[in-house]
Order: structure tokens, then sequence, then C-alpha cells
């Protein structure tokens, strides 16, 4: 299993430094699709849009994809990605050269799973889950993956009177630590969401994210994972979503930041959301594309080289329309991003003082489809 160097994510720049990155350094964009959505999901309130497709109809899409730039997928074990189908799946990775990015135990759908998955008071669902987590990082490993997302989508409360959060959280983190041990070397994104199947959901936030990475590691006690992080690779990394980091009312420019500061941020995924709100995966960039552009921002100031993955819900499109707008979506603000001017940007934020308003008149302007019939930016006097 190929191990990603996240190191330099945590690199710290002098404003000169990054001015100097900014202008050489460019974002890799390779695209990936969780096939989860390439087929309609159940919906609490309307019946399927669509005709329900199974795997291999859904791989049939993805093949099509590949010349638009979709590379890489992600399946869920054992409902996308199982014993009986892996053969399949193999051929298929084999044949178009695609890479299978992830799988994902699937920690929140089992029945057994009702009162949690590895934070789960009863100890032999808990157990369950924590074979389930065992067997997805050995499909990792064996399909050469990247990561293994997590999401406890199940593990968290509605009521908190009451409730042991301090064993709540340990039995969490104590079960991924043992998955993680009696499988060595393979690295886990975890990714936050603050409510919804759950009413609270733990570890909701970027910032509880961390929390839990800095716990699972300091358990960790296979002789072959100290070794990774004597070397200063970290393990338990973070998959942010836009739409759950947006249902948390956080920045995203500051919340990706967080994963990055510490060479943590393995994976992403990228879709778009009101603030608040119930968990919508609208296509990339039909709201607040602002701080889409922010974000891609960001990565390019701190070497992120990872996949661009979409996790999208197109109810009323096709999958392949709604994948083609998210990655034109991507494309187009990294395009903007690469074309500022970096030198003034790093020099107003280090000097807020002498350059009051220019950032947001300068992208006013950037934006704008005829920036000529704007008065014309005065340039910044440069010390």
């Amino acid at each position: 299993m190929p191990f990603v160097d996240l190191r330099e994510q945590a690199r710290r720049r002098s404003p000169k430094e990054l001015v100097q990155h900014l202008k050489n350094f460019k974002l890799n964009l390779k695209f990936s699709a969780g096939i989860w959505y390439f087929s309609p999901p159940d919906s609490r309130f309307h019946d399927k849009y669509k005709k329900e497709l199974n795997i291999k109809a859904r791989l049939d899409i993805a093949e099509k994809l590949i010349d638009y730039g979709l590379t890489g997928l992600e399946a869920h074990y054992p409902n996308e990605i199982n014993e009986k189908n892996l053969e399949l799946w193999k051929k298929f990775l084999k044949s178009t050269g695609m890479k299978l990015v992830t799988i994902v135990p699937l920690l929140f759908r089992d029945r057994n799973f009702e009162f949690g998955s590895l934070s789960n008071p009863i100890e032999k669902n808990r157990r369950q889950a924590i074979e389930l987590t065992k067997r997805a990082l050995e499909l990792n490993k064996e399909l050469n993956t990247d990561f293994a997302v997590i999401w406890p989508g199940i593990d968290g409360y509605e009521n908190p009177f009451g409730i042991d959060f301090f064993q709540m959280w340990d039995r969490f983190a104590y079960g991924l630590a043992e998955a993680m041990d009696r499988v060595p070397g393979v690295r886990i994104a975890f990714e936050p969401k603050p409510y919804e199947p759950r009413g609270r959901i733990l570890f909701g936030t970027t910032p509880e994210g961390l929390l839990l990475c800095h716990k699972v590691e300091s358990l960790l006690r296979n002789e072959k994972n100290l070794k990774i992080l004597k070397q200063g690779h970290k393990l338990c990394c973070m998959n942010p979503e836009i739409g759950h980091a947006l249902m948390a009312y956080e920045d995203l420019a500051y919340a990706y930041s967080l994963p990055l500061s510490e060479g943590r941020l393995a994976h992403m995924h990228l879709n778009s959301q009101p603030l608040g709100n119930f968990d919508q995966d609208l296509n990339v960039g039909v709201v607040s594309p602002e701080q889409l552009e922010a974000l891609l921002y960001v990565l390019k100031m701190h070497s992120y080289n990872g996949w661009f993955g979409i996790d999208i819900n197109p109810e009323r499109m096709d999958v392949q329309t709604a994948i083609k707008i998210s990655i034109d979506a991507i494309r187009a603000s990294n395009d903007r991003i690469n074309e500022l001017d970096h030198e003034s940007i790093v020099y107003a934020v280090n000097h807020p003082d002498k350059a009051r308003g220019w950032i947001e008149a300068y992208l006013v302007r950037m934006r704008a489809p005829s920036p000529e019939r704007l008065p014309r930016l005065p340039s910044l006097k440069k010390e």
C-alpha cells in the first residue's frame, strides 16, 4: 500500500518564501468520486427519481468519465465492495487504469449500530464495528488505496443528559486504534460532521477531528505504526467535507488550514452547502463559490497534492452531468487563483494598515466579467 508523504503541508514559510511558492506551486487536479451516489440513495421524503443501479452499471458510468478527468473512485465496505464482487473491482481497475482511492467501513448502516459503532456501549456490537473496520483496512491494503476514510455518522446522541462523554470518546478512539494496530501501515482519514443522522455526532467539527487524531495516535502500539510516526508522518489524518464544515458554520479556509498545519490533510470531499441546514451535497460551486476559491488558495499555499474527492447527491440530474459540472467548477476556480497577484496579496495580508480594503477591491475586479468598466485599482505601494 502506498504511503503518501504529507509532511510538506506543515511547512512554515516567510512572506517572501510564500510568494515564490505561490508563483511556482500548482495544484494537481486529480478527481475522485464516491460510487455510492451513482445510484439514487434512499430518502425519508420521496421515492427514488432514477433507476437503481448495480455496481457493474455504476462502474460503466465511471469509465465514461475518465476522459473528462475522473480517475479515482471511493467505495464502502461491505455494501459497495466486498468479497463477492472483489474480482469485478480488480478487473475494472486493471482494465481502466482507474485508482480505488479509499475503502470506507460502513459503520452507520447496520441495525446493530443503533447505539453507535466504535463508541457503542454494548460491547458485542462495538466488537462487530471494530472487526468491520479491521476488514476494511485489510482491503485497503490489498487494493493499494491511499487511506481509509472513517465517518462516525451513527456515533453520537440526541439527549445529552447523563451521558459519560469521556467513556464515549474513549471507546471510539480505543476501538479505532485497535483496528489500526491489527492492520498496521494503513492511514486513516477521519471525516467530521456535526449532526445528521444523529442529533449530535462525535468529533463533529474540524478541531474535534484533530483532537481525535492526536488521541488515536497516542494509543497506537504496533511497531510498524510507531516507526511511521517516529519518521514524522501522521497516521490518523482527516477528510473534511465542505458540506459538513458549513453545516457547523466553519469557514473553509480556516477549517482546512488546521489539518494542513499538522500535515494531516489526507483527502477532502467537495460539494456546496448553505450555512447550517441539512446535508445537501450540492454540486461544487453552486453555493458560495468565493469559499471554494479561498479554500483552493489555502491548499495552494500549503502544498496540497492529494485527490479532489467529489461527494454530491445529484437527485435531479444524471450523475455524469453533475460530476462534469463539479470538475468544471474546481478547474475554473483553480484557474482564477493561479492568475492572482500573489505578491500583492501576501503584502496586503502582512501589512493590513497599508492595504485597507485592497484585497476585497482586488477580488471584485478579478471576478468581474468586464473589470475595465470599474475604476482602476491603485497598485499597492510596497515597502
